[in-house]
């Protein structure tokens, strides 16, 4: 038989709060995008017939040499900057510090 005291936790208590029962209040947060076409100034061009890269960038930038940024900008739609079609939508980057 032993002769040594047990801890005695008879009047221990516990209590749990759940976070599920207490939601967090999103109610006044707000959020805002900037388009970053509108900060850097790009804008969207339509290919019309008879355009050319030189042509437009004459029309949008004073400068038919700004054809390389145009054509730059729009690898991912124009694979051959000859060859533009009617009815394709472009992007014109802002204007080239050198136009």
């Amino acid at each position: 038989m032993s002769t040594e005291k047990k801890a005695d936790f008879s009047d221990v208590t516990a209590k749990v709060d759940s976070t599920a029962e207490k939601a967090a209040d999103f109610s006044d947060v707000t959020a805002r995008v900037d388009s970053t076409a509108e900060i850097i100034g790009e804008q969207s061009y339509t290919i019309e017939k008879g355009d050319t890269l030189s042509k437009i960038a004459k029309a949008h930038y004073g400068s038919a040499n700004a054809w390389k940024q145009i054509f730059e900008a729009n690898r991912d739609v124009i694979e051959d900057p000859d060859r533009i079609f009617p009815g394709q939508v472009i992007k014109l980057p802002p204007k080239p510090a050198d136009a």
